[in-house]
């Protein structure tokens, strides 16, 4: 279990709140990858997903095209996902910084304390540990 922890009610306003998804580390390589999977979850629930992959440059995803970083997306996100090692987090959450993107969520097991802190005075609101694609079902289940 995470020792973060964050209210159902926060969990709610946010699947609420986002449209537009950026998914950092979104792997072409098929079910065997987590956010490939959680990708397909977040746009069978209404969600538009931008997948963000620099080694996948030139390919689509779940019929997406595949963007280098946050900042080549056609549009400003409500979310950035991550999926990306602890240690390379902090340029991902910059980016998201710098274009004002309100919630940042890091993945099961993507924790980097000193970026979500650098987020969350940024006015950002961070979601760590957690995976949408079990919080979202969790709380649909539970209405």
């Amino acid at each position: 279990m995470s020792e973060f922890s964050y209210t159902d009610d926060l969990l709610r306003t946010l699947f609420g709140d986002v449209k537009t998804i950026a998914l950092v580390g979104a792997s072409p390589r098929g079910e065997t990858r987590a956010s490939w999977r959680v990708m397909r979850y977040l746009q069978n629930e209404g969600y538009k997903v931008y997948p963000v992959n620099p080694d996948a440059l030139g390919q689509e995803i779940h019929g997406e095209k595949v963007y280098a970083s946050v900042t080549d997306l056609p549009e400003k996100v409500d979310m950035v996902d991550i999926f990306r090692l602890p240690w390379k987090v902090a340029p991902v959450v910059d980016e998201a910084i710098a274009l004002g993107v309100p919630y940042i969520w890091m993945q099961l097991k993507v924790i980097n304390e000193e970026a979500a802190a650098k987020a969350e005075a940024a006015g950002a609101t961070v979601i760590m540990d957690r995976c949408p694609a079990i919080e979202l079902p969790r709380l649909q289940a539970a209405a």
